[in-house]
Formats: C-alpha cells, structure tokens, sequence
C-alpha cells in the first residue's frame, strides 16, 4: 500500500529496525504500521501535520480583535461579516490583520503555522455568540512533519509493528525477559507530541 500523509518513510522506520532496505517482505506491514501511527499521532495532537489543500472556512472571532483559526500555511483571502448579517462583504487587505505567532514560537518549536488572526489599525470583527463572521480562503495545515513528530511516528510505526509479533501483548526478549507491547500510544511518543498538542475549542 502506499502510506498517506505518514510523518516517517518505509526507509525510516526499516532502519530503525534494522531491516536491511533490500528485504521487502514487510514492506506492506510497515506501510500500514507507519499510517496507523500517524493517525494515533493526530488523534493525540487535536490536528495533523500535513497540507490540507487550499479551502474557504469560516470562523468566529474570540472578541472584536482576534480570531482563532486552524492551522493556517498562508492566507489568499480575509473577509468580514462586519454588520453580522451573514454577508461577508468587508475585504480586509494584508495591512488590515496580522497573522500570530508572530516570528514562529517563542519556545523554539519551528514551522508553526498560522493560527489566530489579530486585527490590526481601525479594523475590528463583528462579534456575535456562536455567530461566524470571519471568512478565511487559504492553505490548511502544516507545510512539513516537525522532526519531533517524525521521530514520534518512528517509535510509535515500530511499536505497532512488533505488535504483530506478540499476538497477546508480551513479547520475549532475549536480554530483557519479557516485554508487554501493545498499539497504545508509547509515553516517548506522547512526550514528543505534547508541545504541539492543540489546547484550544474552534467553533
């Protein structure tokens, strides 16, 4: 199978278990455990870590001067329903918002993306309980896996794969006695992803 939106390659996770690149007996196995983890890593995280493809979505803005929104690569087109009559007529320029986090994050993490729109000079939402006004025609999601997310799936794609080799949850190791393996998200995992995980409601 062909693995979709995985945040690791077969290449990655093969090495990480030593599996010679020319054995490819498991190449499907691998494939399924590496999209199988990507998903648990996106379940996790509340958001996944790929393109999600140029889309319009509507928004409800947090109070007159910001809005949260998804994860946003880049914006083509802002429009406000200023008067809250369901008629997104205020085209809003570049000079008009600012996209945040402003400069990336601030604790270092790279390739965020957009995710809160602030309005900026004499511009300002319409603000209406529950009600959308914001319209955001752009690109979803994340250019690119960070590399604790790719590093992530690798742990998680090799756990689930050994599954395989322990039909009860205990595997034997010769070293180490006996192990219990299982698909649950492995705590590594958890501590890689925790920094990105969303911790915030979109309406």
């Amino acid at each position: 199978m062909a693995i979709t939106n995985g945040y690791c390659t077969l290449a990655e996770i093969k090495a990480s278990l030593r599996i010679p690149s020319g054995d490819t007996v498991d190449d499907s196995l691998l494939e399924t455990a590496i999209e199988s983890a990507s998903r648990l890593v996106d379940g996790f995280a509340g958001r996944n870590f790929y393109p999600n493809g140029t889309a319009t979505r509507f928004f409800t803005p947090e109070d007159r001067i910001v809005c949260e929104i998804d994860d946003l690569i880049s914006l083509s087109s802002l429009v406000v329903s200023a008067d809250l009559d369901g008629v997104f007529d205020q085209t809003w320029n570049s000079t008009d918002y600012q996209l945040e986090p402003l400069n990336g994050r601030a604790d270092g993490l790279t390739g965020w993306p957009a995710t809160r729109i602030r309005a900026v000079g004499d511009y300002v939402f319409g603000t209406n309980i529950g009600e959308a006004s914001v319209r955001v025609t752009g690109t979803w999601g994340w250019s690119a896996a960070p590399v604790a997310i790719k590093q992530a799936t690798i742990i998680q794609s090799s756990r689930i794969f050994k599954r395989l080799d322990s039909p009860l949850g205990v595997l034997s190791a010769p070293d180490l006695g006996y192990i219990r393996v299982g698909t649950r998200l492995d705590p590594d995992v958890q501590q890689l992803v925790e920094p990105y995980r969303l911790a915030r409601f979109l309406a």
